[in-house]
């Protein structure tokens, strides 16, 4: 039935060269994000305990970090700040002299050609660690969506090249357009987290964001982890409302999730390789457990076959050296 002997498949297995030139699958340190966390202070390069190898970095200490991710061949960061001060409102979050807001000029003027991500929430912000507005002990959506697009703009004001909302409210993506839109930033393009699953792996993120809620979590308004077709349903209306770019977030533990999302749509799709799922590979890696290289560029390889076109990533900074040898 399989034509054995004439047909025997491991002929293209046996040398790498052959390997490289019948590949299906290959990452490129051009589909590649890097996230990077800033905060205020002064000569600040401080590793952050659960994620080996990532720092929280002040604003005179990124524009070196950003020099070294572009000559990298790294083609994007996406930014997280960290405030000063945290309230109800999420002050900082929209303020033209944020944390975020100054790390957009540091990098759009130190490396100009880097294209700057912003993630676009409220819960690093807040005193109480949610991603919106808090009205008798629940998040109010519709209240929380000025913010965000206030939010989007300030990015937008300060050189952003792409602004990413989070939270997942409903109806925040076409907040941000309309904001965007109706202040001359038409072109600016949006990246939505369409398919932010309520998941354990975010757990050393909040330990590098320090956006723990402080009080119940963020499960009535993050998706449950059980759903796909609900999946569908918000990238459909992320889609609608007129995002650019719609992810999946996690990346690993939701590949099928990024395959579906893949052969429904036509828009790019981005996955994100979580802290979590780093923070397992490093600690592994660091115990002789796991080969890093090959598990990193095996798990990047894995996102991408499933459908990602964009896949931000921790190890990004360690992937482009692996891939550029």
């Amino acid at each position: 039935m399989s034509g054995f002997p004439q047909v025997r498949l491991r002929r293209l297995r046996s040398t790498e060269a052959l390997r490289r030139m019948v590949r299906e699958t290959s990452v490129n340190v051009n589909d590649l994000i890097y996230p990077l966390f800033v905060a205020h202070g002064k000569g600040l390069k401080e590793e952050i305990r659960s994620m080996p190898g990532c720092c929280h970095f002040s604003l005179d200490t990124l524009a070196a970090e950003a020099k070294e991710i572009a000559e990298l061949g790294l083609p994007a960061i996406i930014l997280f700040g960290l405030p000063a001060s945290k309230d109800e409102v999420a002050s900082e979050a929209y303020a033209s002299n944020g944390i975020v807001q100054e790390a957009i000029r540091v990098v759009k003027d130190a490396v100009p050609d880097l294209v700057v991500v912003t993630d676009v929430c409220l819960c690093e912000y807040t005193s109480h660690g949610h991603c919106g507005v808090i009205v008798k002990g629940q998040v109010d959506n519709d209240r929380s969506l000025e913010l965000i697009a206030r939010t989007a703009l300030s990015h937008a004001e300060a050189g952003a090249d792409i602004v990413a909302p989070s939270d997942m409210m409903d109806g925040r993506v076409a907040a941000l357009r309309s904001a965007l839109d109706g202040n001359g930033f038409q072109s600016t393009p949006i990246m939505s987290y369409a398919a932010k699953y309520a998941s354990a792996f975010y757990g050393p993120f909040r330990e590098a964001a320090e956006s723990t809620p402080q009080f119940g979590d963020r499960r009535g308004y993050q998706m449950d982890p059980p759903n796909v077709r609900e999946a569908l349903r918000e990238v459909e209306q992320d889609i609608q409302e007129g995002a650019d770019i719609i992810m999946v977030k996690p990346a690993l533990a939701y590949l099928d999730v990024i395959s579906k999302v893949r052969a429904t749509w036509n828009h790019p799709v981005a996955a994100y390789n979580v802290s979590g799922e780093y923070a397992m590979v490093k600690a592994a890696a660091r115990n002789g457990w796991l080969e890093e290289e090959r598990v990193t560029l095996e798990i990047l390889t894995a996102i991408k076959r499933a459908g990602a076109d964009i896949i931000l990533t921790y190890h990004a900074k360690d992937a482009a050296r692996w891939l550029g040898r």
